[in-house]
């Protein structure tokens, strides 16, 4: 009987994590299909690569907000509620069932997961993450040195369920950046630039 909460907030969560809002933004800037250039997926990094920062700022800030809104409204119902809300709401960006299961990489709304679930490691992870994309230009780098850092600071903290939550969100993150640290490895990785317009930032 207690299970239904679980399974009816999770599976809320995901629809509202599926929302492709990169792609929406583009279509109402009239930008290139996000999953026809740069890296082919519908995250802010790639509606970057268009030159609009605006777009993808946006596209940022919604899909940062798909992480944080369910989880804020799940705390409501506890802990255990916002733990199983956190992993269908990135399950949802990076699995989106309206585009066949094919999504963003989970950043964004993994770090607003994580605001919304413990706030002082999910600001820590957001500063990590804009340190090292300023730094070295790569934000796959950022990414994947920021999301796997979580297990260490859940460890680190004491809080057993924000170890168990960053391990899988940096499993999947992680996953989904193969053909980056591919491309990484081969020198062929297109960095990210905050002044100026490129099309191939």
């Amino acid at each position: 009987m207690f299970v239904w909460p679980f399974i009816i907030g999770a599976f809320l969560a995901y629809l509202v994590g599926s929302v492709p809002f990169g792609l929406i933004i583009s279509k109402i800037f009239n930008l290139p299909d996000p999953r026809k250039i740069g890296s082919k997926n519908i995250g802010a990094t790639n509606v970057l690569r268009s030159g609009n920062k605006i777009a993808a700022g946006i596209t940022l800030l919604f899909d940062f907000s798909k992480g944080i809104g369910p989880v804020f409204a799940a705390m409501e119902f506890g802990l255990d509620m916002a733990f199983y809300v956190s992993i269908a709401a990135v399950l949802g960006h990076i699995f989106p069932f309206w585009l066949k299961f094919r999504g963003g990489k989970g950043v964004a709304t993994g770090i607003g997961v994580l605001i919304g679930f413990y706030w002082p490691i999910g600001l820590l992870i957001c500063c990590v993450w804009i340190i090292i994309a300023i730094t070295t230009k790569f934000s796959s780098i950022a990414a994947i040195i920021a999301i796997s850092s979580i297990p260490l600071l859940g460890w680190c903290w004491g809080d057993s369920l924000v170890i168990w939550l960053g391990l899988f969100i940096s499993v999947l993150v992680i996953a989904k950046h193969k053909a980056n640290i591919k491309r990484l490895f081969s020198g062929q990785e297109p960095k990210i630039s905050f002044l100026k317009n490129k099309n191939n930032v």
